[in-house]
């Protein structure tokens, strides 16, 4: 592939709601553009970039992909992300590799979340914004709708660049606003120009093409105190001034363009194509990239194949045949194949073998990538969010903002002894996945595997399996119960045993008092030397071990002071077992004298939600025994609501908060302390912890 200057390409993320087609329009723009010798459906699993095993198999986009194609002496890298909530750092990722976010919303069903959520990631990361709305071909779609929709959610920014007229019910043209014509399409996505319509074509009188004009006139006349006296003046814009106005405003974030298309039957798609072309911001266009030096003083970075060389590691991907691939995005300079750059994380050399530009699995080895362009590096160190540099000019740029994760299930082995192949491909997934967590739990032992949702765990799981070969299960983890005591117990411990030769004899008499303390406090106050001094070790390690098993449910014991007041020896038969089986039987003792009770684990949680959701969002909390702490406005329209909730009633909660927020909501959830747990639910909780061991 040849190179491309640094102003003939584009950098595209598909980004929107899930099922808002967004592969395929991927799809209708790579067949349009000759990049593809078919039109797959993601229905059929035969798309470009829906090839990973278990997005065949779901049918939805699981990873973010990347389809690099020529274009007019351009060249175009789409990067085709997921509209899962479960997905979202690959969203992230591939808005963060792009210039423009092309957002889908469906004429069929509108703005959705997932639409909400593409545009402000847009916004955070500073990228010029697109709506493209599809399946227009839908028998229930309805442009005019959606449009309104668009400026009553998005505000004035929105601009409508091509729209369709509508007659009857049917779509009987489509017009381009830029060049004021109008096109009529074949069954194969073939245009042929046609007359513009009357007033009268139109049943969608509020949106007659005058009206269109001036407001794409008026959007434009925003970008220049020029424009803006021309068209105080009434004059009309020439068809350069509208396109390099929208392109003006669109790299400053002031215009939205809306397209409309169908993937189907390809109306609109080769207008979108140039509008990707005349409209759409060049890498070296948009705002200068800030990074940090070594002295952490920040410097910006221009988009210029002249510079040193700088590059930033947006997505990585855990391949077991091809080994670990690296998507990069080159910022300044020339990333060569066969070079070495520097890792600023780490401050290592990365050896940058083989380079390849993808168009979804079609891998196509290149000598180099220059600045503004974007490409994939096999079997290198950099993890996501790296940034490589020449040495000359170390920088690192800001690494990407992800969510925590916020759903955990236990990982078990279906098979004896892949415990170590589980934990090697764990790696290589969080290593591909940010969001993606897997340790272990220091109170339970089990392995935690922790993501964005229900679906996001089982895809790691699937994954495992399809790519390492492993299989597991996914299980609810145990909560960490503690039992302690609450009242103050003196109790004998006594262990004599004779059987031939010599005997055992141990004596104890122990306090058991409750005190703050996650271990056990042990101290001694023998007088006279009844129980001699070399044997208290071996009662306090007798205690130490017993703790770790409780009398209600065998849980381990806290806040329990344990003092050593009396007790006798023999000068034969004593010795230090005999001293600390007589200590664990003191124990035993003490604890059910001392009135035993049950701790569960509390946390702090945090949800953020809008207004709407509040209210139903405390209930529930109520539902889940949580102490609503407080309360505070984070945005417009949006409230963080603080609270105590143990952490039983917390397994399904990112679940229900996505369901009730229709996923706007998010949490965080820490562990604050434990506290007791209410008799009624004793039983209960006995009987979960013995049928877990």
């Amino acid at each position: 592939m040849k190179e491309y200057d640094v102003k003939k390409i584009k950098n595209i993320a598909i980004a929107g709601h899930s099922g808002s087609g967004k592969t395929s329009l991927t799809e209708a723009l790579l067949y349009k553009a000759g990049a593809s010798d078919r039109l797959g459906k993601t229905a059929d699993g035969t798309t470009v970039c829906d090839y990973d095993p278990e997005e065949i198999k779901r049918k939805i986009s699981i990873g973010t992909s990347l389809a690099s194609f020529d274009y007019s002496d351009y060249k175009i890298n789409l990067l085709d992300t997921p509209g899962l909530f479960d997905f979202a750092a690959e969203m992230i990722e591939g808005i963060r590799g792009a210039d423009t976010a092309m957002i889908t919303v469906s004429a069929k069903s509108g703005v959705k979340v997932g639409a909400r959520k593409a545009y402000e990631e847009a916004i955070k990361q500073g990228k010029s914004k697109m709506f493209v709305v599809t399946k227009i071909d839908d028998k229930d779609a309805n442009f005019f709708n959606v449009l309104t929709e668009l400026k009553t959610v998005f505000g004035p920014t929105v601009c409508p660049v091509v729209v369709p007229v509508v007659s009857g019910g049917q779509i009987v043209s489509f017009v381009n606003l830029i060049e004021m014509k109008a096109y009529k399409y074949d069954g194969k996505g073939n245009a042929v120009e046609t007359e513009m319509p009357t007033a009268e074509v139109s049943e969608k009188f509020e949106y007659r093409i005058d009206g269109l004009i001036a407001a794409i006139s008026e959007a434009v006349a925003e970008t220049s105190d020029e424009l803006m006296e021309k068209f105080f003046e009434g004059e009309q814009f020439t068809q350069k001034e509208l396109i390099d106005g929208i392109h003006d405003g669109m790299n400053r974030g002031v215009i939205t363009p809306v397209v409309c298309t169908s993937a189907m039957d390809l109306s609109g798609i080769d207008m979108l194509l140039k509008e990707i072309e005349l409209l759409l911001p060049a890498p070296d266009e948009v705002y200068p990239a800030e990074a940090y030096k070594p002295s952490k003083e920040i410097t910006e970075v221009k988009c210029d194949a002249d510079e040193p060389l700088s590059a930033f590691v947006f997505k990585t991907v855990a391949d077991p045949f091809v080994g670990k691939l690296s998507f990069i995005r080159v910022m300044s300079g020339v990333l060569k194949a066969n070079s070495e750059a520097v890792n600023s994380a780490t401050g290592n050399n990365e050896k940058i073998g083989k380079l390849y530009t993808m168009c979804g699995k079609k891998q196509t080895e290149v000598a180099s990538a220059g600045a503004g362009d974007i490409v994939v590096a096999s079997k290198i160190n950099a993890n996501t969010g790296d940034s490589l540099s020449d040495v000359s000019r170390i920088v690192e740029f800001a690494s990407m903002e992800f969510p925590e994760p916020c759903f955990s299930m236990t990982v078990k082995a279906k098979a004896q002894g892949d415990e170590a192949k589980i934990s090697s491909g764990m790696q290589r997934l969080t290593e591909e996945d940010p969001t993606l967590t897997y340790a272990q739990d220091e109170n339970t032992k089990e392995q935690i595997l922790s993501g964005l949702g229900e679906q996001h765990l089982d895809v790691a799981a699937a994954k495992l399996k399809g790519k390492f070969g492993v299989d597991v299960n996914l299980t609810v983890p145990k909560i960490a119960y503690r039992e302690t005591i609450r009242r103050k117990v003196k109790v004998e411990g006594k262990h004599k045993k004779q059987s031939g030769g010599h005997g055992q004899y141990g004596h104890v008499w122990i306090g058991f008092e409750p005190c703050v303390s996650d271990t056990l406090v042990f101290e001694e106050r023998v007088f006279g030397g009844a129980v001699p001094k070399n044997y208290f070790p071996a009662v306090q390690k007798g205690l130490e071990e017993s703790v770790k098993k409780g009398v209600l449910a065998g849980c381990p014991v806290v806040g329990l002071k344990a003092i050593l007041v009396d007790g006798s020896y023999h000068p034969v038969d004593s010795s230090e077992m005999a001293f600390k089986t007589a200590a664990s039987i003191a124990y035993k003792e003490g604890m059910k004298q001392a009135d035993p009770v049950m701790l569960e684990p509390i946390g702090e949680l945090k949800v953020t939600a809008p207004d709407d959701n509040t209210g139903d969002i405390m209930g529930e909390l109520n539902k889940r025994r949580g102490r609503v702490i407080g309360m505070e406005p984070v945005t417009h329209g949006v409230t963080m609501i603080q609270a105590e909730v143990p952490e039983r009633e917390m397994h399904d909660f990112a679940m229900y908060l996505r369901q009730t927020t229709r996923g706007l909501g998010s949490f965080t959830f820490k562990f604050e302390r434990y506290e007791q747990l209410p008799a009624n639910l004793l039983t209960e909780v006995i009987a979960s912890v013995n049928s877990a061991e």
